[in-house]
């Protein structure tokens, strides 16, 4: 429960402060590839929200989404635009040869959406999901419908299980004492 404690302790003036526009900005960030403890961020602002903050949990769960498919979205673009070339020229630095790259291009038009669903649910891979796809150019049509979907699978899961569940855990009891 540590990691709860650090996340609300590194969330909570943030979210205190500016609402759900604060969660928005950290989830939108990590769905682009930025470092960010989204996860643990959205998790302590459901407890939050659970706890009588001035935002509800539909409020928190749309902005969440949001922010999740846009962020993805961003990193797509990015990944489109400008990480083939990327990965055809430092690509060797991950050990990613002309055959290997061929290869994942392959894997993203047979399973690309499965690849973009299941990522939001993987730590890094979360956060680099969009740019990976842009970048081996999987069909904007079949990233947008698996990102739409999974961010919303994502963002009830995370919004809502510790908004509900987080009594039984006693998730409010854990972030009252910081």
């Amino acid at each position: 429960m540590e990691f709860l404690r650090e996340a609300a302790s590194f969330v909570e003036p943030y979210v205190s402060q500016y609402g759900v526009a604060a969660l928005f900005v950290i989830i939108y960030l990590e769905s682009l590839g930025a470092p960010l403890p989204g996860e643990s961020a959205l998790i302590a602002s459901s407890v939050m929200a659970a706890s009588g903050e001035d935002f509800s949990i539909v409020q928190l769960f749309l902005a969440v989404w949001t922010a999740a498919v846009l962020g993805d979205c961003t990193g797509y673009a990015i990944g489109r635009i400008g990480g083939r070339p990327l990965l055809q020229r430092y690509g060797w630095v991950v050990r990613l040869t002309p055959e290997r790259l061929s290869k994942l291009e392959g894997l993203f038009r047979r399973k690309g959406p499965i690849i973009v669903f299941g990522a939001r649910f993987v730590v890094l891979l979360r956060q680099l999901n969009g740019l990976v796809a842009g970048s081996v150019a999987m069909p904007w049509r079949s990233f947008v419908a698996a990102n739409v979907l999974g961010a919303v699978l994502w963002s009830a899961v995370w919004c809502f299980g510790p908004y509900y569940l987080g009594e039984a855990f006693n998730l409010h009891g854990i972030l009252q004492k910081l």
